[in-house]
């Protein structure tokens, strides 16, 4: 009798990870599919075959250089940013215990937009141009990497104090990310007020954020520091699934909560200053993304955190894709239509916290 239960038990796991699992795959393949669509949406049509064959190179002209020179690297930087970004707000919301915790709420998104416009207008690690195609130029990305993450951190920091030391609610939380989203966008707009005017119009429209300006240089090394830390994030989920039951529960396991909190937020943060060094302030994906997710698979972080990062790059994608094609040729930017899509959300999760007290 024992050994029939104990055989149910191991079906009815498997059933459960397979599931899981089927969920993550099919993700990756909308992935790909919508990947595909992207590539052959614009105004230079192409077929799937003309696609495939570019990418094989088997073609040449204008439909090989519209192809490698600009909408793959936009798509494969949509997927990467959406993963980096949603993959850091899951963390976020696990780490802190706040499912309003994402880079966008909690101000990390706007410390790193300071961080970077610092380093491009005040150090000189960008050049600004007037075409809104290419309105800032990144010169010295390593050094615009490196004061976003200041910018990342400082907000971080604030977060955790508030978090470990005080230990605040996840609405006042999100006030404070409010707050000190109000104090970094006040400090860039103090930037602005004695750069030029060209130099002024071209951070506006950096700070809206915008896919179509990463280049295969600024896609590589967003992909090795998404890569990177989604590796961390694996190596740890354990660990966050101990943290997800309680911070007393996850100290009976054994398990350095002040440490885990720390390390998580550093590297979600440095994830999020490298996207945002590059392709502007893209808000509410790490908000959306892992909320979706964890409502169809659950708090098990072995298959939520893959299953958030597929699905910030399928949304980013298809926000992007969208933003390119709603009014073509016009491009709008994508943070706008990430806003329009995450605010909704935000909102209802705002009222549902306060219903429960």
């Amino acid at each position: 009798m024992r050994h029939l239960a104990m055989e149910n038990m191991q079906e009815s796991y498997l059933r459960y990870t397979q599931r899981k699992v089927f969920i993550i795959c099919l993700l990756f393949l909308l992935t790909i599919l919508l990947g595909v669509y992207a590539i052959n949406a614009g105004s230079a049509k192409a077929s799937p075959s003309q696609v495939l064959l570019t990418l094989l190179g088997k073609t040449q002209g204008h439909l090989n250089i519209i192809i490698w020179n600009i909408r793959l690297p936009r798509v494969l930087a949509a997927i990467t940013a959406g993963a980096g970004l949603s993959v850091a707000g899951c963390v976020m919301q696990s780490i802190l215990r706040n499912p309003l915790a994402s880079p966008f709420t909690l101000g990390v998104s706007q410390g790193a937009a300071f961080g970077a416009a610092v380093a491009i207008i005040a150090l000189g690690a960008g050049s600004a141009h007037s075409a809104s195609a290419d309105a800032v130029i990144i010169n010295n990305p390593y050094l615009v990497t490196i004061s976003a993450f200041v910018g990342a951190m400082a907000t971080t920091v604030v977060v955790l104090f508030l978090a470990q030391i005080k230990g605040v609610t996840p609405e006042a939380m999100v006030l404070a990310g409010v707050a000190l989203s109000s104090l970094f966008s006040a400090a860039t707009i103090i930037l602005q007020y004695f750069a030029s005017d060209v130099q002024v119009a071209s951070i506006v429209f950096w700070t809206f954020g915008d896919i179509g300006r990463a280049s295969w240089r600024d896609l590589e090394i967003m992909a090795v520091v998404t890569g990177a830390a989604l590796i961390y994030f694996m190596a740890n989920r354990w660990n966050y699934n101990a943290l997800y039951g309680g911070e007393e529960t996850a100290k009976g396991l054994g398990v350095d909560v002040e440490k885990i909190r720390m390390a998580g937020m550093f590297v979600a943060s440095l994830v999020t200053a490298v996207t945002v060094s590059f392709l502007g302030i893209i808000g509410f994906i790490g908000l959306v993304g892992p909320h979706i997710m964890r409502r169809i698979l659950g708090g098990d972080h072995r298959f939520l955190i893959p299953a958030s990062s597929l699905m910030g790059g399928l949304l980013l994608l298809a926000s992007d894709t969208l933003a390119r094609t709603i009014i073509s040729p016009v491009v709008l930017p994508v943070g706008a239509i990430t806003s329009f899509m995450g605010a909704p959300l935000f909102l209802y999760l705002l009222s549902r916290g306060y219903s429960k007290r």
